[in-house]
């Protein structure tokens, strides 16, 4: 959603952006899936220095997305287990 509204937000349509972000995250997935290297090694595989893809996880890392991220799981992590517990008592 958020890269969605962002491409948007960089003049392209609504469709092409939508696609290009569908065809990212499959393509991301698709990889990562059929692959025996960690996420790690794939990222330096598809990472120029100095390219797009470089840009954008500086900007990530820059932001704290690491960070975020953690914190979302762990978020998560505790909300399951209250709800757990909740149904665990009905």
């Amino acid at each position: 959603e958020a890269m969605q509204a962002a491409a948007e937000a960089q003049g392209l349509s609504t469709e092409v952006a939508k696609q290009l972000t569908l065809q990212t995250a499959l393509g991301a997935a698709t990889m990562a899936s059929q692959s025996e290297d960690s996420p790690s090694t794939l990222r330096k595989k598809v990472t120029s220095p100095g390219g797009t893809t470089e840009q954008a996880i500086a900007t990530f890392n820059n932001g704290g997305f690491q960070t975020l991220v953690a914190d979302a799981m762990l978020a998560c992590a505790d909300h399951s287990r209250v709800l757990a517990k909740q149904l665990g008592d009905s």
